[in-house]
Parts: structure tokens; C-alpha cells; sequence
């Protein structure tokens, strides 16, 4: 297949357009290196890439502003991950960036994609939408109540795609990642910060009594959900779960790191 990756410098979407090209597709990457962390971070993951030639092109552009209908043409699938990701951030004036980012982007992207005529779109959605879930695990009949500003742009997000669905037969997939962890994820999410923290001798900081929990999925579960998604039947139109099963609290982890390296860990309430 021919696909488009946008986010394809960030943690998820790199990983999914590595494997994309392991198993022969040809990928164009899109990113424009928000500066959420260090630059020579994301720009590191492209090199490796560059051994697969002419299957692999890089586009460096901001989806809210540059023409996206040379992108879109004659891919067979668009892989939507590109965000401005965070809970915590979202509040106040950075929410602006936020729906730029999210809404926006989004929204051109869905325009250009129908233009072009491509087949599916595979959007990168979050359980942030579901906000205080009434039932855990949460399964997709659960009503979305986002309680952040960030679950509120990712909804609305899902929202748009169902327009153009209903408008052009756009088809596509939302897909609402539980907390993906593994190697390259991003230094602001926590078991990053923690396991730093872990090698460096540093304490950890642990809000409140430490017992909140989530259910988290490895990274590689995450993309094959995501690859999956693309040809599976069934599916278009809907938002759907993606989990690892394992739901651990703040304590059960910081307990597993410690293991791993072999101490005891100092933690900071």
C-alpha cells in the first residue's frame, strides 16, 4: 500500500511507520517538529529510515496551514496521528495550540483526504475522551464525558470524521489508545519520568496516595491495532478501543521499576 503517516516523528507513529515499511509498504512521513521535547529527539528516528529509499519520503509541514492535497494523492490509507498530546498542558491559553492542532489539522487533513479520494482514514483518538469512566474496563458503548480540555479536542476530532462520513463516504477508523508505553516514549509521560529518575538515582514524584490506575498497552500492541485497522472489516465508521488488558496503578509500577533495577526507589508524595 501506498499510506501517509502524519506524527510519523512521534513516539506511536514512528513506530508504526517502521513496521509499515518492514512489511513493504511505501510510506510518506509528515511532521513539523512541535517543540513538546528536544528536536534532535524526533529528527534521530527519521535517519534509520532513509535505507529504504524511494518507499520512504518525509514531508516537514504544519497540517493547519500547507496544501495537504499532494500528500493525500493516491494513498490508499491515511494514518492520522499527529496531536498536541498532554491532559495536564491543555488548560488555559495553550488550549489554542491544542485546537490547532487537533481540531483544525484534522479537519483540513478530512478535506484533503476526501478530495483525493482516499479510501480509509485511521484516526489516533484517546481514552482521555471517556474522562471519569463509569466502568472499568471501559468498552465503547461507555458515553465520552471528556473532563480536559485535551479529551475535549480529540472528541471533537472523532466528531468531524463522522461529518465527512456522513457527507463524502469518507471511510474511517478512530481508534482510543489507552495509555501506550515502550521504548521511545515520549520524556514528559510517566513511566519515562520514572524510569530516569530510577537510573539517575533521582526521587519520583508521586501525586496523591500513588493507588490511581490505568490500563496501559506496549507500543507494539498499539500498532498492530493501528495496521490492523486499515483493512479490517467491520470496523468503518466506529471508534474503538485500543488496550493492553493490564490496568496497574502509579504504586504496582514504581514497584516494577524498582525491580528492575534492583533497589528500593525513593518516592516523593
Amino acid at each position: 500500500m501506498r499510506t501517509v503517516v502524519t506524527g510519523a516523528a512521534g513516539f506511536i507513529g514512528s513506530c508504526l511507520a517502521s513496521r509499515l515499511l518492514e512489511r513493504g509498504h511505501d510510506v510518506v512521513r509528515v511532521d513539523m517538529f512541535t517543540p513538546l521535547y528536544a528536536l534532535d529527539a524526533k529528527k534521530a528516528i527519521l535517519q534509520p529510515l532513509a535505507e529504504h529509499g524511494s518507499r520512504f519520503a518525509f514531508h516537514e509541514l504544519d497540517l493547519r496551514k500547507a496544501p495537504l492535497e499532494p500528500v493525500t494523492a493516491g494513498a490508499e490509507v491515511v494514518f492520522h496521528l499527529a496531536a498536541q498530546a498532554g491532559v495536564r498542558a491543555s488548560w488555559g491559553e495553550a488550549f489554542h495550540d491544542y485546537a490547532g492542532h487537533n481540531i483544525v489539522a484534522t479537519q483540513r487533513l478530512l478535506e484533503a483526504s476526501q478530495i483525493t479520494g482516499v479510501p480509509r482514514v485511521v484516526f489516533a483518538s484517546s481514552s482521555s475522551v471517556y474522562g471519569e469512566a463509569e466502568r472499568h474496563p471501559t468498552p465503547e458503548d461507555v458515553e465520552a464525558r471528556p473532563i480536559s480540555p485535551y479529551g475535549v479536542s480529540k472528541l471533537a476530532a472523532e466528531h468531524l470524521l463522522r461529518a465527512y462520513h456522513a457527507q463524502f463516504g469518507l471511510a474511517f477508523t478512530a481508534l482510543r489508545y489507552f495509555t501506550v508505553y515502550g521504548p521511545g516514549q515520549r520524556p514528559d509521560m510517566a513511566f519515562h519520568r520514572f524510569i530516569a529518575a530510577a537510573i539517575e538515582g533521582r526521587p519520583i514524584a508521586v501525586y496523591g496516595d500513588g493507588e490511581q490506575s490505568r490500563d496501559v498497552t506496549f507500543v507494539d500492541d498499539a500498532v498492530e491495532a493501528t495496521i490492523a485497522a486499515a483493512t479490517a472489516h467491520g470496523v468503518d465508521g466506529l471508534a474503538v478501543n485500543v488496550g493492553g488488558g493490564s490496568r496497574v496503578s502509579v504504586n504496582e509500577a514504581v514497584a516494577a521499576i524498582g525491580r528492575e533495577v534492583g533497589r528500593e526507589l525513593r518516592v516523593e508524595r
